[in-house]
């Protein structure tokens, strides 16, 4: 009996010690377990929150819900109410259609993602390891169901071995047989155990897979996206580029002349048309600021090409103030940037036949379309030259009132050097051009290049002025009427015309409009005959 007690005791203490060094190298595992449940958990909360779409339902249900969708329905229906007739019912109509292709590609991807990731993730977070931590606190109950077990038997067992006990009794048989069992089911539950436990660090791989699956499903659906957004944007562009409604101020002359398809850009040449009809003997053009809410008004309908010819021929100054702000708003001046120093350099020389041969020069440096425009313009003033015994608009004080919005430096000078040499500088540029305008520029000009912006109404806005010629006499009867047809305008500040003139107005609009204050300046050499 003695031997027996032994030979049990022995055994339970073997098992019990072979448990407990099982499960202390789980260990590691076990924490490892608890790591991974709070990152998956976290991660698919994450994850979940990302997801546009509701989970649970159904398809249908879920795209109506994206909000690409709801996008894509209010562009459709945006266009329909615009019309194909408007380029913003055109741009609409094509992006409604692309928000829906990138909301069924979304809705596509959303859908692999919670089979491939989110899903996989929730088993992992909130059914594998909680499974088998389970399976642990189960371990250790069936422990101590097998240390209280054992204790049992063991007390059986020394009182059976008393002296006075002669046989032992079915009790200590029967406490025997109950942690045998206990012994048993503990073994079964440790094997499991570990088997889950090493399964699961086996497994790390697939469980890595699932991110990996994610950024190529990402990958996937970021690069169909972008698919479809490559193929629209030519149509796109092409709308665009056809549609000849384009805003035209503050546009580079370049795009807007290759947008138009057009040689002059079209604010020059609405505003000359309309100036050499109903403007040439208004005096102080391009010198009298317009009213702000006129000039507004035609710049916004030159922007948009709807041009009331005759609304506008009762206001020349509005007309020259739009010509001017078209000019100023050009990214790079008419008669370029590059050219600055070239233009500068040409200016300080004294001698005027030499100045005339270096402003020739750098004239014919001008790209194309700066140079078709340039001469357009410069024709235009030349002629309006013509009648300033009428307007009081003299190649200098065009030259004074035009020459910023032609050149200008991106540099920003100080303000005494832009009241003085610079301004004068232009001036002596300008001013010779339009002097010898044919020269620069030889042959005849068409201005009314589309026949659509002339006016065949003609008003002298200016009674004083009534009996100077008219832009319909030709030239031969317009030269007859002309004051003193040999004088030569020389600067503004040695031409006493303009002195008197400036008088007459008063000071301050010189300082306003005329940029070059009324002191004496280094006046420029009278240009040659």
């Amino acid at each position: 009996m003695k031997k027996q007690f032994n030979r049990m005791r022995q055994l339970a203490n073997q098992t019990v010690g072979s448990c407990f060094l099982r499960v202390a190298t789980c260990v590691q595992v076990e924490k490892r377990l608890d790591l991974v449940k709070q990152v998956t958990h976290s991660t698919h909360k994450k994850l979940t929150a990302c997801l546009q779409g509701q989970q649970g339902t159904d398809t249908e249900k879920k795209s109506k819900k994206l909000p690409l969708t709801i996008l894509a329905q209010c562009m459709e229906e945006g266009a329909a109410v615009l019309g194909d007739d408007s380029l913003l019912g055109k741009m609409l109509k094509l992006c409604g259609d692309t928000e829906d292709k990138l909301a069924q590609e979304l809705l596509q991807f959303e859908l692999q993602i919670e089979r491939d990731v989110v899903e996989p993730l929730y088993v992992l977070a909130e059914v594998d390891i909680p499974n088998i931590q389970k399976q642990r606190k189960h371990l250790a109950k069936l422990v101590l169901d097998m240390d209280s077990a054992r204790t049992r038997y063991q007390q059986s067992s020394k009182s059976s071995s008393h002296p006075s006990t002669m046989q032992p009794g079915a009790k200590s048989e029967s406490l025997r047989e109950e942690m045998e069992e206990t012994a048993n089911r503990m073994e079964i539950c440790r094997d499991q155990l570990s088997a889950d436990m090493y399964n699961f660090v086996a497994k790390e791989i697939d469980y890595a897979n699932y991110f990996q699956t994610l950024i190529e499903t990402q990958a996937e659906y970021h690069r169909k996206s972008l698919e479809i957004l490559h193929s629209v944007l030519p149509q796109i562009k092409a709308h665009q580029e056809a549609w000849v409604e384009k805003p035209s101020f503050g546009k580079s002359l370049e795009e807007h002349l290759n947008i138009s398809g057009r040689e002059i850009a079209f604010p020059i040449e609405a505003c000359v048309t309309m100036l050499l009809e109903c403007g040439m003997e208004e005096e102080g053009l391009f010198r009298v600021a317009p009213s702000a809410s006129k000039l507004k008004k035609l710049k916004a309908s030159l922007d948009c090409g709807v041009l009331d010819v005759q609304e506008y021929s009762s206001d020349p100054h509005a007309i020259a103030g739009a010509l001017k702000s078209y000019l100023r708003e050009l990214p790079e001046p008419l008669m370029t940037t590059e050219l600055y120093d070239e233009w500068i350099q040409a200016s300080n020389i004294q001698d005027m036949d030499k100045r005339l041969q270096a402003l020739m020069a750098v004239c014919e440096k001008l790209p194309t379309d700066n140079l078709n425009n340039f001469r357009y313009l410069i024709k235009f003033l030349a002629k309006l030259s013509e009648y300033q015994d009428s307007n009081k608009m003299t190649p200098g004080n065009m030259a004074i009132v035009l020459g910023p919005n032609l050149l200008w430096t991106q540099t920003e000078p100080n303000m005494t050097e832009m009241m003085t040499t610079v301004s004068l500088q232009i001036v002596g540029i300008i001013e010779p051009i339009i002097q010898h305008a044919d020269w620069f520029f030889p042959g005849e000009i068409e201005f009314n290049l589309t026949g659509c912006y002339g006016s065949p109404i003609h008003t002298n806005h200016n009674s004083n002025y009534s009996s100077m010629p008219s832009p319909d006499m030709d030239q031969s009867e317009r030269k007859q009427q002309q004051h003193d047809q040999n004088r030569r305008p020389l600067s503004v500040a040695t031409d006493n015309m303009m002195l008197e003139f400036y008088k007459k107005d008063g000071i301050r609009k010189i300082q306003r409009y005329c940029i070059i204050p009324l002191f004496p300046l280094l006046s420029l050499p009278p240009c040659p005959s």
